[in-house]
């Protein structure tokens, strides 16, 4: 996994152009993950989280999650579960607008390219995320949709 400080390939995101989540408790969990590097935030109710960076699709503004860590072959994996609501979450919608994303793990800052695995890649995949989070299996069976999951890896 490419290690380079920063926000986005080719982007210049700035902290100014930050608009912190609606809900109130993932906004407090970034929050607090990005001031201790991962100190406070990085176990979360059993798992272990990574904040990921996208650009707003509309606003073009700065967007922070925090998610499940799930690491394959140094690329780290994404479930779009959103708990299986029947939405995708705002996350995914933008990184389908511009697939140039950040994940910060602890104190590590990656630059990364976002993109859906296939079908035949999430059926390969899936299982690694479960084995991270099993309540995906879960979200899965209380939606219709195919919860997408996200492979974020170093541009080549």
């Amino acid at each position: 996994i490419g290690l380079n400080p920063g926000f986005a390939v080719g982007a210049s995101m700035t902290s100014e152009e930050y608009i912190p989540s609606t809900y109130d408790i993932a906004a407090d969990h970034v929050e607090r993950y990005l001031a201790t590097d991962g100190a406070d935030g990085y176990e979360f109710h059993g798992a272990t989280c990574v904040i990921l960076t996208t650009r707003g699709r509309r606003t073009g503004a700065i967007r922070r999650s925090p998610i499940v860590r799930v690491c394959e072959g140094g690329r780290y994996l994404a479930v779009a579960s959103m708990g299986g609501a029947p939405k995708h979450p705002m996350w995914y919608l933008n990184l389908q607008a511009n697939p140039e994303v950040t994940i910060q793990d602890k104190g590590e800052v990656h630059n990364l390219v976002a993109r859906t695995a296939t079908a035949v890649e999430k059926e390969e995949l899936w299982p690694i995320a479960v084995a991270e989070w099993p309540d995906y299996e879960n979200y899965q069976k209380r939606t219709e949709r195919d919860i997408p999951l996200v492979i974020c890896e170093s541009p080549t």
